[in-house]
């Protein structure tokens, strides 16, 4: 065959996510399927929500099917219905707005810090009123929010904090991991997620009444401690984790430090390989943080960079390199909009987040090849514009 008819290489995918299972993942699940361990009752279970609760300096934890039953979950045990309001970011994936809309209360969105794209303390206080009861906050994209000032920003209302830590397992604010900054906290273990059950979640607390009451909320309203006589007192949910997918996480636990640092490395590698490019704006460390990384997100500034961030993204896809923008904020999502129709007020910050927004292919096993791929696609099309 001569060179000229020899066939093209198939293109190069690098995927925006995928799981890293290399430990014990296997050998766990497989133990599990033998011992007939495949429901919600186990011993990973009981072993996973205390190793992963002990991980985050908290107290208690409790299995969910997934992080978004988990921040429900978290707000029903806090007791947050109808006539109250909750605080949330205007900038985070939408289902913050669903669990509050799922409770019956009233959201309030605010909008974010321009550099971080978490809660802005000062729009918190302006918020929070006679009627909140909660503020979630999301720690976006991996790097934790100041609860601090968020505890300050809502002094005296009695609101409660609600990490929402689905981005951010092993991130830190001032030597404090997230789920145990707040009240109580919620995590996601789906695929994408820095340690992975492939669906799942806990909600994450040190406050011992809220886990008894999480416990008791997830599993139909059974009784914890009584004979199984099918009587329910209140409204309850069928939000369990299985037996499985704890396993799963069992095997992630045991390599939780490796596998935060492996986005915190892949997040250097990205920063220094792009610092110099016109247009792109990285993402940031705050002094006291620890930005654990769970996408690499940046923004694009068209005029500096040459081209917009959807071009930017059309561009990569061609050249095999999956993205994903920013989310779209809560106050043009529809769900927000009836909950709130009478909502006048401007979102500069996460306007423009969302307008200018993209994240990069952060998956653990992501190679410095792969990388410096990446970055002279983004260099390229920067040049070119």
């Amino acid at each position: 065959m001569s060179a000229a008819s020899k066939p093209s290489p198939a293109p190069r995918k690098i995927p925006v996510c995928v799981p890293l299972l290399d430990g014990h993942e296997e050998r766990y699940v497989a133990q599990a399927v033998r011992d007939g361990w495949i429901s919600s009752v186990g011993p990973a279970v009981a072993a996973f929500e205390k190793g992963f609760a002990s991980w985050c300096g908290a107290a208690h934890g409790v299995g969910v099917s997934n992080g978004t039953a988990a921040l429900h979950l978290a707000l029903r045990a806090l007791d947050v219905g109808p006539g109250d309001e909750v605080v949330i970011p205007d900038f985070a994936m939408v289902a913050v707005l669903f669990a509050v809309l799922y409770c019956g209360a009233t959201p309030v969105a605010v909008d974010v810090e321009p550099d971080t794209g978490n809660l802005d303390p000062a729009r918190v206080a302006e918020a929070v009123g006679p009627r909140t009861k909660a503020v979630i906050a999301v720690h976006t994209y991996g790097h934790p929010c100041d609860v601090e000032a968020l505890r300050a920003a809502t002094a005296g209302s009695g609101a409660a904090i609600v990490e929402d830590a689905a981005e951010a397992h092993g991130a830190e604010w001032r030597g404090r991991r997230a789920g145990a900054l707040g009240d109580v906290a919620s995590f996601s273990f789906y695929a994408n997620k820095i340690l992975t059950t492939g669906e799942g979640g806990m909600v994450v607390t040190s406050n011992e009444r809220l886990a008894e009451r999480c416990r008791y909320l997830r599993n139909l309203c059974f009784p914890l401690d009584a004979p199984r006589d099918y009587f329910h007192e209140e409204i309850g949910f069928n939000y369990r984790l299985t037996n499985v997918q704890a396993a799963l996480g069992l095997a992630q636990l045991e390599r939780a430090d490796a596998l935060v640092e492996r986005r915190r490395a892949t997040a250097r590698r990205y920063a220094a390989r792009l610092a110099a490019v016109p247009g792109v704006r990285l993402p940031i460390e705050r002094a006291g943080a620890r930005n654990v990384h769970w996408m690499f997100a940046i923004r694009v500034d068209p005029e500096r960079f040459g081209a917009t961030r959807d071009e930017l993204a059309r561009e990569l896809a061609g050249r095999g390199v999956e993205t994903r923008p920013f989310f779209r904020p809560m106050h043009v999502q529809p769900p927000y909009l009836r909950a709130r129709p009478d909502e006048r007020r401007s979102f500069l910050v996460s306007d423009r987040l969302a307008a200018e927004g993209l994240y990069l292919p952060s998956s653990p096993a992501l190679t410095d090849d792969d990388v410096a791929y990446v970055c002279e696609a983004i260099a390229t099309i920067g040049r070119r514009g």
